[in-house]
């Protein structure tokens, strides 16, 4: 069987630099950790360590690699995404930019 993403809108925001993880603590609220000087994924572009960011989900812990977008579910859950499933699957919405 095939199915189709019913469209719903989602509020995201993309980790974007080092100190971007304390502006997406600030935003969600919520059980996400970050810790500068804990190693966590390199930077792909850079190869640099930003830290170690994570959110709590139903499915356990997720660590985010920079780069990854924050996203706020239709059910007020977060989960990151991976850069390039975030722009096969979303658009903006209302003239909305993406970074």
């Amino acid at each position: 069987m095939r199915f189709r993403k019913k469209p719903v809108e989602v509020e995201a925001v993309q980790w974007d630099e080092p100190d971007g993880a304390y502006g997406l603590i600030d935003w969600a609220d919520t059980a996400i950790d970050y810790d500068p000087h804990t190693s966590g994924p390199s930077n792909p572009l850079d190869g640099k360590d930003w830290g170690r960011l994570a959110v709590t989900t139903l499915e356990g812990e997720h660590v985010a690699t920079p780069g990854d977008w924050l996203i706020r579910g239709v059910k007020g859950e977060f989960y990151f995404c991976k850069p390039d499933v975030f722009a096969a699957t979303y658009e903006p919405v209302d003239g909305g930019e993406r970074s």
